[in-house]
């Protein structure tokens, strides 16, 4: 019977992960050239610092970069994947509630509306996480919105050099040195009223937002990701 490590070691080991991994990321992105997209269409809201960031799962590093220290509510699942992010997010400044559509999501959600009518704070979900389907938009993001009454704020990356990775997300890791486009979607705002039919429309429209920017954002760099 394998022995279990003890509690200090393996917090010490995640403590490690975290540090490291917020190394390599910063590391990675600044030899990269970054241009931004339609920024202009969301400035006024990301100065507000009253938003929610929408990005899908295999697109989290360069925005987690680009945004660390900005103390933002993010929702990650409690896989040890999710751990893996969860303590790379922290390391970088962000504020992490654990759940998902299959596990803890509904509390994680409850947490996360409580404490942003509380706090001005931005949030971020990753809506097609943790285990897709991918680019599907799942409901938690759209309750987020409408319990909040924050705009969501779609937003993808692409890169010149790319590994994807075999899993279901496709997840992207840019090379060293390559260029990278982080691409900004029209706004999508979930009113406080909204009837199911309305709530329904809302999600559908992110979806097809956030895969209509990373369609364009993958052929600017002539990626085709199947």
């Amino acid at each position: 019977m394998k022995k279990s490590s003890p509690p200090w070691f393996e917090e010490l080991k995640w403590k490690l992960i975290g540090i490291f991994g917020k190394l390599l990321v910063d590391l990675l992105f600044k030899t990269t050239r970054i241009e931004t997209i339609d920024f202009e269409k969301v400035a006024s809201i990301i100065g507000s610092r009253r938003f929610i960031f929408a990005f899908w799962h295999s697109r989290i590093l360069l925005i987690s970069f680009l945004y660390q220290g900005w103390n933002a509510a993010i929702l990650v699942s409690q896989s040890q994947d999710g751990e893996f992010i969860a303590r790379t997010l922290q390391r970088q400044g962000h504020d992490t509630f654990r759940g998902s559509t299959t596990r803890g999501g509904l509390r994680a959600l409850s947490q996360m509306i409580k404490n942003l009518k509380e706090n001005r704070r931005p949030a971020g979900i990753i809506p097609d996480g943790p285990q897709g389907p991918r680019f599907k938009v799942q409901p938690g993001i759209i309750m987020l919105a409408k319990k909040t009454g924050l705009p969501i704020v779609p937003v993808t990356y692409s890169a010149s050099r790319i590994k994807v990775f075999n899993s279901w997300d496709r997840f992207i890791l840019p090379m060293p040195f390559a260029g990278c486009r982080i691409v900004y979607g029209d706004p999508v705002r979930v009113p406080e009223n909204a009837d199911p039919e309305t709530v329904s429309a809302c999600r559908l429209r992110l979806e097809e937002e956030l895969c209509r920017i990373t369609t364009s954002a993958d052929r600017f760099y002539g990626h085709m990701i199947s």
